[in-house]
């Protein structure tokens, strides 16, 4: 699970969105609930329903709504690049990191379980990081870098991760997973407080679709 959350996922997320546009990356992301219910169906780990495969649909709609403010010729227009193919690897490690933490209970604390998730990823990390400072890409000390290293220590690192191993050990992985298309909504949120963005109807639209697919993902019924 280090491997795939903390190698893989990690660093091509990051090294994807260096190359690819910012709407084909978020859409990528956006799939990672279908690779989830399609991970867990595949080894066996949690029953899909039809409810939860209506609900991603929605919820997927409504973050295309958003992210491309109603104007699918943006989608059309889209550039992929080497970007974009790396980000597909990235969305698979993370369907089966995903998947692996409902498969069994640990009987270690969920804290625990980060800690250890966290240091064998690192681990696997440190032959990037030479191989990186070898491609000409050393790390400059400065301000900059120690805002942003702990921004993502905080927030995207510890947090999100416990949050998520949290959430997953109470509702499972296909139902955790629909949840991150909250993001485009909480994004536009900020957008809106940070930098003065206007509030258009296809904000509307698109927190209508995402908020009806996690709230028909999570009835349990119709196992199918």
């Amino acid at each position: 699970m280090g491997i795939t959350s903390i190698t893989i996922f990690n660093s091509i997320v990051y090294y994807s969105l260096y190359y690819t546009q910012v709407i084909s990356g978020i859409l990528m992301i956006s799939t990672i609930p279908v690779w989830i219910i399609f991970i867990s169906s595949i080894l066996r780990i949690e029953k899909t329903n039809i409810f939860q495969i209506i609900g991603v649909i929605l919820s997927l709609t409504g973050v295309i709504f958003i992210i491309t403010k109603a104007d699918l010729n943006l989608i059309k227009n889209l550039n992929f690049n080497k970007g974009d193919l790396s980000m597909v690897v990235a969305m698979f490690s993370w369907a089966i990191y995903s998947a692996l933490l409902k498969s069994k209970k640990y009987k270690i604390s969920q804290m625990s379980l980060l800690e250890v998730v966290i240091i064998c990823g690192l681990v696997f990390l440190i032959p990037v990081y030479f191989i990186e400072m070898r491609m000409g890409n050393p790390i400059v000390l400065g301000k900059p870098f120690y805002l942003i290293l702990a921004y993502v220590v905080i927030f995207p690192g510890l947090a999100a991760f416990f949050f998520w191993i949290k959430g997953i050990s109470i509702i499972g992985a296909n139902r955790a997973g629909i949840f991150l298309h909250l993001m485009p909504i909480m994004g536009a949120i900020m957008a809106m407080l940070i930098f003065d963005e206007k509030f258009m109807f296809y904000h509307i639209w698109g927190a209508i679709f995402i908020i009806a697919g996690i709230t028909l993902s999570n009835k349990k019924k119709l196992n199918a």
